[in-house]
């Protein structure tokens, strides 16, 4: 798997490198330190996350989030964190949802670690298109400019773990962290 993106790697020879990087990673294409998933995204996967999303089966939050902690743990010094935070979700896709996915995932890995929950320091300026399906130039211009800090909250020099439910093209967390980043700080 990438050290850094956590793709999983085809051929078995790429993870035998000193510090196993995929290609995106290698020329940094990313800007955050570490992305894990806690499974490959299959139909399975997929199917309960629409679950969730959707159809307000809001206890996969609870299904979801051990495997989540589980991950952290693993690697508990490369997920060094101050706050869990969860991905925003707009406000209007929120008052039709009446909760937000990433949330019901982010609270109980965030009690196990004893960290804060940092939902009040991001907002989603920006609402995601309504198809379900967008090409990947969609994707990345509906995420552009689509989150912020909260006016008035500090959070330079904030180590976060970012909690979204799905890692596709990883650019709305490349916008999210983007203002987080120390400008010192090299990612990957």
């Amino acid at each position: 798997m990438c050290d850094c993106g956590g793709r999983p790697f085809i051929s078995p020879v790429a993870g035998d490198a000193i510090r196993p990087l995929c290609r995106l990673c290698r020329v940094d294409s990313f800007s955050f330190a570490r992305a894990r998933s806690y499974a490959v995204y299959n139909d399975a996967l997929h199917g309960a996350i629409l679950l969730l999303k959707y159809e307000e089966v809001t206890r996969l939050g609870d299904w979801f989030s051990p495997k989540l902690a589980e991950v952290v743990a693993r690697d508990a010094d490369g997920f060094r964190a101050d706050v869990v935070v969860p991905v925003p979700l707009h406000g209007d896709r929120m008052r039709e949802r009446g909760y937000n996915q990433a949330d019901l995932i982010a609270r109980p890995p965030a009690r196990l670690l004893k960290l804060k929950t940092g939902s009040y320091l991001l907002t989603r300026r920006k609402p995601r298109p309504a198809r379900l399906v967008l090409s990947r130039k969609e994707h990345w211009d509906s995420v552009r400019g689509a989150s912020a800090t909260r006016e008035g909250v500090q959070v330079d020099n904030l180590r976060v773990l970012l909690v979204d439910d799905v890692l596709t093209t990883a650019r709305l967390l490349i916008r999210v962290l983007a203002l987080y980043r120390r400008p010192a700080q090299k990612p990957c």
